[in-house]
Parts: structure tokens; sequence; C-alpha cells
């Protein structure tokens, strides 16, 4: 799994354009995974949203995470699910999956982390790293603690929450895989030029690595 750009949709993010063509844009520039978050939505509309986006992203052969959601995850065919501090835990939704099913999950700090390593977590998404532009009331986890993170697990981690191309690098500086990235990518005119921003700051720093 290729965690490096890891587009995580909300449709506040792209006005009255259609999350299917910007996502398509967004896999066209080089993202690498793509999560469906629609946090308001029905089952039946998530259900169809996600389907489509699960073909969308086979056709471009990228996998995708389904944000809470189990059942909307395995009836969909996705690769996994990413869950929330609050959401269904991780040892439990463990026991509903495939083997090879993807679980990430959502960790503010070195003790959520080592608890979701434990209860079988294929990965992390750690933040908000620069606060939020899609989330109201979240603490920003800063790259510092960012790093200790990356130092406390063996797991692949994510930064996310509030991540640019102007702040990517400084992401992959601490030792994340990548970063999760939302209205950084989204809320641009060009989708997929802001994408290959991205692309080409992870060419340049594997050179420089």
């Amino acid at each position: 799994m290729n965690y490096n750009i890891y587009l995580v949709t909300d449709s506040n993010c792209i006005g009255e354009r259609s999350l299917l063509e910007c996502v398509e844009e967004a896999l066209k520039g080089g993202v690498t995974l793509v999560q469906y978050r629609s946090k308001e939505t029905d089952g039946g509309i998530m259900y169809k949203e996600a389907l489509a986006l699960r073909e969308l992203c086979d056709k471009y052969q990228v996998p995708l995470i389904v944000n809470d959601r189990v059942d909307v995850a395995l009836a969909v065919g996705a690769a996994g699910v990413h869950l929330g501090q609050d959401d269904l835990p991780c040892a439990v939704a463990r026991k509903l999956v495939p083997e090879n099913f993807i679980i990430g999950v959502s960790a503010h700090n070195v003790e959520e982390a080592l608890a979701a390593r434990k209860d079988g977590a294929n990965y992390l998404g750690c933040g908000a790293v620069f606060g939020s532009q899609t989330k109201n009331n979240v603490s920003s986890l800063g790259l510092e603690k960012l790093k200790s993170i990356r130092e406390a697990v063996d797991i692949p981690i994510v930064g996310i929450g509030g991540v640019t191309a102007d702040n990517y690098a400084k992401v992959l500086e601490t030792g994340a895989n990548g970063a999760a990235i939302v209205s950084g990518i989204l809320g641009a005119q060009d989708v997929k030029s802001e994408t290959e921003k991205f692309v080409n700051i992870v060419t340049l720093f594997s050179v420089k690595k």
C-alpha cells in the first residue's frame, strides 16, 4: 500500500463540481490512495457513491478506503476502512473483516497510536498536523508530536490536517509515510495540476534521501 498521497473526499471542498470528476482528476494527477469520507450521508447514498468510487479507483489501480463504515466498505468491496477514536473499535472490526482487509485508525498522540497498533491497525492517520479546514474543534498535533508517533510505532503513518503542497515536505521529513490531504487537493480549481505538485515533492524527497 502506497500512502504517499492519500486523498480524503469532502463534498464541501468541491462546490458544485462532481465528486467523481474531481476524484478522477486527482487519480490522473497521481494520488496513491483514496478515502471516501461523507459524515452526514445516509447509508443507501453512501453505498452508491462508494461503489462508484471503488469502480473508478479500480480503473486507476488505486485502493479505496471507506471512512467509519465497515459495512459499507465490505458491501462495495473496498480495500479497507478508516476508523476514528469514537467509531467501532479496531479490535472488534478486525474480527468482522477478511484477513487482508486494511484498517486505519486515527491517532492524536503516542498513547492512541500504540493502542491502535496493538489492536491490529494497519496504518495510522495522525493529526491535525497543521489544524484543519474541514473539521471544527480539532486540536493541532504539530510536527514534533507527529515525529514522536513515528518513532513509537512500526506501522505506516500519515499526517492529516491542513496539509498543502506548501507544507507537505515537512510532513515527509518527520518520517511519515505520506499525508492524507483533503482541501489541499479538492479545494484547488485544477485538481490534477495540484495533485501533480505533491507527486513532484515525493520525487524530489526520494532523490534527497
